[in-house]
Formats: C-alpha cells, structure tokens, sequence
C-alpha cells in the first residue's frame, strides 16, 4: 500500500473513563484509517492506527487534546511502515 503508514501512539493522562476511546473511534473512521484503540492496565490509552500521513498527523492533533472530560499529559509516538492488516477502527479492550 503505497503511501500508507503505521502510527502508533501511547497518551497518558486522565484518559480511561472519558470516552477517549469511542471518541477515538470516530475520529479515525471519519479520518479514513484503519487499526484500533484500547485501555492500557498502567491507565494510559493505546493507539494502532494505519493511513495517509495527513490523516495520522490530524488523529496524532487530536489526540494531543482528547474529548472534552479528557486531560492529556503527554502522548509517546510511534510510526514505521503500515502491515495492511486492518479492515477498519475498533475498539479492543
């Protein structure tokens, strides 16, 4: 897949039990990329998301801020070449 990368990213902060992961969901699909989110045991929120560098760049903006009751304090990132392995967004734990 020509043009297409991996992004993964790690954001801490208050970020379980503010819907960062639905909104994140929405975020992506409408962004056009593929992959999934979840909780992390450490409380932080785990991103795995494949598409355009634009569109990972705008995903990695917005998860810089989070939904609304989110508080973002610091967000790891990761990005090399994207497996093809995802259909579509889904939440997975």
């Amino acid at each position: 897949m020509t043009g297409v990368e991996r992004m993964e990213l790690k954001i801490h902060g208050r970020v379980q039990g503010v819907a960062f992961r639905w909104y994140t969901q929405g975020t992506a699909r409408a962004l056009g990329l593929v992959g999934w989110v979840r909780n992390r045991p450490d409380g932080s929120v785990q991103i795995v998301a494949e598409g355009t560098p634009e569109a990972l760049d705008a995903l990695r903006r917005w998860a810089e801020r989070g939904p609304d009751r989110a508080r973002v304090d610091r967000v790891e990132e990761f990005r090399g070449e994207a497996a093809g392995a995802f259909t579509e967004f889904e939440i997975t734990g």
